[in-house]
Parts: C-alpha cells; structure tokens; sequence
C-alpha cells in the first residue's frame, strides 16, 4: 500500500474516531446540559474532524496551497485546545 493511500486511510479514521467522541461528548452536553461536556464536543470536533476536512475537502475545492492549508490546520488545533482547556474551568 502506498504512503499516500495509507496516510489518506489513517486521517479518515482519525476524523471518524473523533467525530464518535464527539457526538458522545455533545449527548452529554444535551442529557446533562454540562458547558464542559458541550467544550469538550467542539475541542474534540476542532482537533480530530476539520483538519480532515481542510486537508481532504476544503483544500483540493478552493486550491488552498500547502502554507495555507497549514496555517488553517495548526488555527483549528488551536481552537480545539482552548475549548478542551476551557473544560477545566468548570
């Protein structure tokens, strides 16, 4: 199997994988209605989903270049950070 297929394979199940955490975190939030619970959903979806989908969907769609892709990548990171730090404030 090629690197690319392989890398393509494993970043597809990382997004699967933390959108499941994440719908687990968000029906928390709704039974519970916990603001940690519901951070913790976004922080999850911000560092496991859109990296996928900027590096797979959004990126080939608008031609971002790689810096660019970067740069929204390592922003999404970020904002998932802040969110699931934001849970250890309650």
């Amino acid at each position: 199997m090629p690197l690319e297929t392989l890398t393509a394979v494993a970043s597809a199940l990382t997004a699967v994988v933390g959108l499941f955490v994440a719908v687990l975190a968000y029906r928390g939030f709704r039974r519970n209605d916990s603001p940690t619970m519901r951070a913790l959903s976004i922080g999850i979806v911000c560092i496991a989903v859109v990296p996928y989908l900027i590096l797979y969907l959004v990126g080939p769609a608008v031609d971002l270049a790689d810096a660019e892709a970067l740069l929204a990548i390592t922003l999404s990171h970020t904002v998932g950070l802040a969110a699931i730090y934001r849970t250890f404030q309650y």
